[in-house]
């Protein structure tokens, strides 16, 4: 019967479309049936779309995340490295305006212990250096090469107790002796008498006195003069031109001057001019 009835219709629908009436009326009672029937295949397709979709979101959003640390890392290095850049580059000029055959040293540690005022650098002896060498930055006068090793050498730096270096007064020549005072940004001038030719604000630069320190670097700016009518001599303090809490490159100085000899040898004419004197 239902054979039958299905090849009477078709045969029906066939030869007139009356029946298209009928169709399109079950089409609106049999279509939301099929909808159901699909819904859970649609809704367990749609939540694995979903899930999958989550899960790559999720990942690829940890892979951006780090990646982004990561950028964040290499920015702070780069930021340290141009700061570096910038510090090797003033060392890089002053030593051509220095004129004199430098090294370019790096800070490794500083001592700790009180009143001492002394760092490490990773040059020794294996590169020529020698104690008693100037240590400078890009500023002015760090200290001297207190010790060195094959390795490493210690670094007195100016504002030591035990370090004193000769300088002179930039404006007028005036010649004294700059004491470390224990302070990283601090020097003294212990003896200067009251009525010296001396105040705030004067550059004090190596005079060359004692041989270590070639002559003409800058030293510290004097910024306190205070007269001390009961004492013999002025309380007078100076800042150190160079940053010496702040310095990760230094250089290590080998001056080119030769010591003047005491006696001078004649020359060939002058010898010769002796000669014929005597005879």
């Amino acid at each position: 019967m239902a054979v039958l009835a299905s090849t009477a219709l078709l045969a029906t629908e066939h030869r007139s479309p009356e029946l298209n009436t009928l169709r399109a009326t079950l089409s609106v009672l049999v279509d939301p049936l099929k909808y159901l029937v699909d819904m859970p295949a649609t809704l367990a397709e749609q939540a694995a779309e979903s899930v999958s979709s989550y899960r790559t979101l999720k990942m690829e959003n940890e892979r951006l995340r780090e990646e982004q640390l990561a950028h964040q890392a290499r920015l702070l290095k780069f930021a340290a490295l141009e700061k570096e850049n910038i510090r090797l580059r003033a060392l890089l000029e002053n030593s051509f305006k220095l004129g004199e055959q430098v090294l370019v040293a790096e800070l490794l540690s500083v001592n700790m212990a009180p009143y001492e005022h002394i760092v490490i650098v990773n040059k020794g002896t294996r590169f020529g250096v020698h104690p008693q060498q100037p240590v400078l930055d890009a500023n002015g006068v760090v200290g001297q090469v207190f010790r060195a090793l094959p390795f490493t050498s210690e670094i007195m730096l100016i504002t030591d107790p035990n370090h004193a270096i000769p300088v002179q007064v930039n404006r007028n020549g005036l010649l004294t002796i700059a004491v470390g005072s224990g302070q990283i940004n601090r020097l003294v001038l212990p003896y200067l008498p009251s009525n010296a030719d001396i105040r705030p604000g004067d550059l004090l630069i190596t005079s060359g006195l004692g041989g270590t320190f070639p002559q003409g670097y800058p030293v510290a700016v004097v910024d306190e003069f205070t007269s001390q009518p009961n004492k013999a001599f002025a309380s007078i303090t100076a800042t150190p031109k160079a940053l010496l809490d702040r310095n990760r490159e230094l250089m290590i100085v080998w001056s080119k001057s030769t010591p003047v000899p005491l006696i001078s040898r004649p020359t060939a004419s002058e010898a010769e001019a002796k000669t014929n004197a005597a005879e």
